[in-house]
């Protein structure tokens, strides 16, 4: 009698387990079932805002259910991803971040989230070069020419940057340590005043976006010198790389999305599969390059290799140039 009660709790154990990984089967085969928010941890109107908005409408159309961005900013961009990290890891919450992620978790302490643990990459959307530009009265014009300057007037120019541990400083002083010059840094609170300040020559030069500079550049107001991409870029194929003046020297911004970690596999990979095969379309691509990215695939894994090699190399020059946060 007691076997065959056991039997019966045993074969009952096996259909409920048969039951519920059915059940997890088709919820996941069946994802999307309701809205996906896509959290934006910036206010409206940034290269985040704007790629996401563009990746909610064609996103929506192809899993065939609605993509809604919340805006969430503050903290640099920690609050809002912050909320995801803490999300359940179901799908149906999402961030559209962008590289200066793993530079702030590098200079910023008591983060309540880990850029790597916490989430699950799901697909890069773009990246894009910085652009190099100085102002029409500093004497240089190609990428020798601007290294032979500052080399030979170490301390006497200043390089501006959109904050104490932003992505610009970070790229300025990787080429600083590759070139061996001292060129002083000058924060600013925002992209905005460091361009107004640049053309008025407070400042002698900028690495930043190329939606930033583009238009001061191409009114004759700013004078682009170089691009910071290991080899010649589409988004300005006249400039010539940095690296032919310092070997080895790249700075890429990149754009993404995450989940929570613990998301299921099958629905990162839905999402990765859609969420490429809409960045790859000619509209996006031709957007992309208007605001000076370009389409990159990779797949979920690669674009964690990517964040998980960020975060530790941005670390290591924060502590060799003593780089610190607000």
């Amino acid at each position: 009698m007691k076997r065959l009660v056991a039997h019966v709790l045993t074969l009952f154990a096996v259909l409920a387990g048969i039951a519920f990984t059915g059940s997890m089967a088709t919820a996941q085969s069946t994802y999307p079932a309701r809205p996906i928010t896509l959290v934006v941890p910036y206010p409206p109107g940034g290269s985040n805002d704007v790629f996401a908005r563009r990746l909610a409408r064609g996103l929506g159309e192809a899993l065939g259910q609605p993509v809604v961005i919340d805006n969430k900013p503050g903290a640099a961009g920690n609050i809002g991803t912050a909320f995801v990290a803490k999300a359940a890891p179901d799908g149906y919450t999402l961030v559209a971040i962008s590289s200066s992620m793993t530079s702030n978790a590098a200079v910023q302490a008591n983060l309540q989230f880990d850029p790597v643990k916490s989430f699950a990459p799901v697909a890069q959307i773009a990246k894009g070069p910085f652009i190099v530009a100085v102002n029409q009265e500093f004497p240089a014009r190609t990428p020798a020419e601007f290294l032979a300057v500052v080399k030979q007037n170490p301390g006497k120019f200043n390089y501006a940057s959109s904050g104490t541990g932003s992505s610009n400083q970070f790229a300025t002083e990787a080429f600083k340590v590759l070139t061996s010059t001292f060129i002083v840094h000058v924060p600013y609170r925002g992209m905005g005043p460091a361009v107004t300040d640049l053309v008025g020559n407070q400042v002698q030069m900028l690495f930043a976006s190329g939606p930033s500079l583009l238009p001061q550049i191409r009114s004759g107001k700013l004078r682009a010198i170089g691009i910071t991409s290991l080899n010649t870029s589409p988004i300005a194929p006249d400039l010539k790389p940095m690296s032919s003046v310092a070997p080895g020297y790249q700075f890429e911004l990149w754009w993404g999305v995450l989940a929570p970690t613990g998301t299921p596999p099958d629905v990162v990979a839905k999402l990765n599969a859609a969420i490429n095969k809409f960045c790859a379309t000619p509209e996006m691509k031709a957007f992309f390059l208007h605001e000076g990215a370009e389409h990159v695939p990779l797949t979920a894994a690669e674009f964690t290799g990517v964040i998980a090699s960020d975060v530790p190399r941005w670390r290591a020059l924060a502590r060799k140039q003593s780089i610190t946060a607000d």
